[in-house]
């Protein structure tokens, strides 16, 4: 099957008039809607009307980065909304040359715009994670039974909401392997966050999950024989509090 060219999917994106068998071609052929889907999502997030009020002007930095992204020429390295840029003037083709001007192609504007959106989700998580999480609970890990280690547990949150689970424990004493439990008060639910194959790891805690219904912290000395339960062995044991 014939596709679209991409000039006419691009002109589909920004609502520009089509000829009707590209309309019915657009209608009959799943890859081409998807393509016009993927560049329909970059013109709606670029025409997203911000607050002005409350932004300032990007620095050369943004414009550097699409650039480099799309590998254009140095024919436009320059920051188009720079002070040198204030009134741009379209460049002119070649001479002899057939080729439509950079500025002139939608396909790149709207590449252009999709790499400005994949570098500001770029800068929001890298915001996300410089931030420093915060504490959210703790628990002091007290041996059980037989064992004598002890330990710590911290819960922190991150930027993005997203929360971890810190243990550490002055030494190993599992037979088999350990693994680390969130189990409820009475100790009739429990939840697996995965095996610490050291005296300390980190672990996602599920989103969604209510810490106050699972407080318990709970390390346990697992067999290897292929049970997913909990062994009944805790090695130590603590209760979360903020």
């Amino acid at each position: 099957m014939q596709h679209l060219d991409p000039e006419v999917l691009s002109l589909f994106a920004l609502d520009e008039p089509v000829d009707a068998g590209s309309s019915s071609h657009l209608r009959s052929c799943p890859e081409c809607a998807a393509e016009y889907a993927a560049l329909r999502r970059a013109v709606n997030a670029v025409r997203t009307t911000p607050d002005a009020s409350s932004l300032e002007s990007p620095g050369p930095n943004v414009w550097e980065g699409i650039h480099r992204k799309l590998g254009l020429s140095d024919a436009v390295a320059a920051d188009p909304l720079g002070p040198a840029n204030a009134e741009p003037v379209e460049p002119q083709p070649a001479k002899g040359s057939n080729n439509v001007t950079w500025l002139r192609r939608p396909a790149t504007w709207l590449a252009a715009a999709a790499a400005a959106v994949v570098i500001t989700t770029g800068v929001v998580v890298a915001v996300n994670q410089m931030v420093a999480p915060v504490p959210l609970a703790s628990a002091r890990l007290e041996p059980l039974e037989q064992f004598s280690a002890t330990g710590s547990a911290t819960v922190t949150e991150a930027g993005d909401g997203t929360r971890t689970i810190e243990v550490q424990l002055d030494k190993t004493e599992a037979r088999g392997y350990q693994e680390v439990w969130l189990i409820a008060p009475d100790l009739s639910r429990l939840v697996s966050l995965g095996i610490m194959n050291s005296s300390s790891g980190r672990f996602d805690v599920p989103a969604g999950l209510d810490l106050s219904g699972y407080p318990i912290v709970d390390i346990s000395d697992e067999p290897l024989d292929g049970n997913p339960a909990h062994s009944s062995v805790s090695i130590v044991r603590g209760t979360l509090s903020s």
